[in-house]
């Protein structure tokens, strides 16, 4: 059998080196259209900013080493221009062939991945603007920064311009952030990333949120970059980060079917509308873990993970890509930002329904030097208690609980199965009630009716109705409080319950603290002692002020 893979990178190599260990004597074909195959473009911004010093690491297995090891037929810069279904024949575009050449196959493998996307703006195309999607664009990078760049611009604050932020920062530039959005990282909820707004700020970062580029003039040996709000920046180099698109043209043009996102459209074996035609990695669509609709998630470990599947049931094996659930990481200076699932927004979108909370617990055991705090916030589905979503922002300890929460999502598991898993402590490492843990607890109360919270999102229309009790100590109330707020700290909540009720004159009570523990002790007192419409603050005054940020 003749296997022909269009695309060495992560979906095509994972694809041809499963096939070889699976079957030594399928002839296998790898067409890459670039120089390069089998290199890590997730660290390509690390490269620019030093940290992987050595160019050389970025290449994951050398042509040469593929070939021998497992005996692929590798070409180089075979750029494919046509798919013939019918006839089983691709059509090749080489540098050394004054004509097309073609190739027979017998199964197919798509996995050109995606095509970074450009601004249709004026001046787009100027030689100082720059993608960052393959060794290439980091080499031209690289070398007008050896040419003396000292400032740069980066429009879109997703991962991959959060990512070079810090490189060009690194590298001893001042950078500004463009972004259309009116926070960073647009696919977290606001509330959780507006402190990474601050630390940007705090790092020198000239932010330019809910500002859109609209044109690129050259200035002397300089770019004006014109924003939407009227302003303009003169800088030496702009990185374009504003999202990828599926390379699905060269699908739509052989006739195979796409799907409505634009990315080709493929069963759970990973094929196309042609039986004999696979595609994988950021090419195609996908079914989202938790919403159950199409998606497109540009991620590298979807991509190996496709690649390995469409290689085993290219050869009779029943395997099967069942979903994405888009789980990712960025670091962004001191601070990791994680999430897996659905985002609150987007099950807004989707109008599902859905609980949520939120905590601040640290990273390992407070008595232990050096814990670290992080923001937690559970999605979940409000009949069962099935997780939905999750994000985390903060220090060490971020990356472990988000991999529980996603194992949690991809195998179906319910708020009161976090409750019970057993994960490893130690002082240095976690709490006897891990995060995971807690969050389990904290979501169950409010399903069994243990707590009732009132949300960040209801202030302050909430103080034209509710009396607000801030259960924290004076001093705390004076440094800060909600305005409206009456102060009755914890400790003398129960000798003050008969004034209380009195002060109430039936009003609602919405209780909070700083961070929701002391709050939620002080709704268990009331409750138990005659209150009915009280609620406690969800995430307390941290979730309030991120939320109000």
């Amino acid at each position: 059998m003749k296997i022909v893979i269009i695309g060495g990178v992560a979906a095509g190599m994972s694809a041809a080196t499963r096939l070889r260990r699976l079957d030594e004597h399928a002839e296998i074909v790898v067409l890459e259209r670039g120089e390069y195959v089998s290199y890590a473009n997730c660290g390509l911004p690390y490269h620019i900013a030093g940290t992987i010093a050595e160019r050389e690491k970025l290449l994951v297995a050398s042509p040469k080493y593929l070939r021998q090891t497992f005996n692929l037929d590798l070409r180089l810069q075979h750029e494919v221009i046509a798919i013939d279904p019918q006839q089983k024949i691709v059509t090749i575009k080489t540098p050394q062939q004054p004509t097309p050449i073609q190739e027979r196959y017998d199964k197919l493998l798509i996995a050109v991945g995606s095509q970074a996307l450009q601004l249709p703006i004026p001046g787009s195309d100027l030689p100082q603007i720059h993608t960052v999607r393959s060794i290439p664009d980091v080499d031209q990078i690289n070398q007008l920064l050896a040419d003396g760049a000292r400032h740069a611009v980066v429009i879109g604050a997703g991962y991959i311009g959060l990512e070079m932020i810090e490189a060009l920062q690194q590298r001893g530039l001042t950078v500004e952030l463009v972004e259309l959005a009116k926070q960073v990282l647009p696919l977290f909820d606001h509330e959780m990333v507006s402190e990474v707004a601050d630390l940007l700020q705090q790092h020198g970062v000239k932010l330019h949120l809910g500002a859109s580029a609209q044109r690129f003039v050259p200035t002397n040996q300089q770019i004006a970059v014109h924003l939407s709000d009227g302003r303009q920046i003169k800088t030496d180099l702009v990185i374009m980060a504003v999202g990828v698109r599926p390379a699905s043209q060269l699908a739509q043009a052989a006739g195979l079917t796409l799907g409505e996102r634009g990315g080709i459209a493929v069963n759970q074996h990973l094929q196309t509308s042609d039986p004999a035609i696979y595609a994988a990695g950021d090419v195609i669509e996908v079914q989202d873990t938790v919403l159950q609709q199409p998606a497109l998630i540009a991620l590298a470990g979807p991509a190996n993970r496709q690649g390995r599947i469409v290689a085993e049931h290219m050869l009779g094996r029943s395997s099967r890509y069942h979903s994405s659930q888009g789980t990712a990481i960025v670091k962004v200076h001191t601070t990791t930002c994680a999430m897996t699932g659905a985002s609150e927004k987007s099950l807004q979108r989707a109008k599902r329904a859905y609980h949520k909370i939120y905590l601040h617990p640290n990273d390992h055991a407070g008595y232990y030097p050096d814990a670290q705090q992080m923001h937690l916030k559970l999605l979940f589905a409000p009949a069962d208690g099935r997780i939905l979503g999750a994000q985390i922002v903060g220090g060490a300890g971020v990356d472990k609980r988000i991999d529980v929460l996603a194992t949690a999502i991809r195998a179906k598991m319910s708020v009161h199965d976090l409750t019970e898993l057993e994960l490893a402590y130690a002082p240095p490492y976690g709490s006897a009630k891990d995060p995971i843990n807690m969050a389990g607890f904290l979501a169950s109360n409010l399903l069994d009716g243990t707590v009732k919270f009132w949300y960040a999102e209801e202030y302050p229309a909430i103080t034209e109705h509710a009396l607000i009790v801030d259960v924290r100590n004076p001093d705390e109330y004076a440094a800060w409080h909600i305005p409206q707020a009456i102060n009755l700290p914890l400790a003398e909540l129960r000798a003050a319950i008969p004034s209380l009720k009195a002060q109430a004159e039936g009003r609602p009570i919405r209780l909070h603290c700083m961070v929701g523990m002391r709050s939620y002790i002080a709704y268990r007192i009331l409750r138990q002692s005659g209150f009915e419409n009280v609620a406690t603050l969800a995430g307390g005054a941290l979730t309030l002020k991120a939320f109000t940020h």
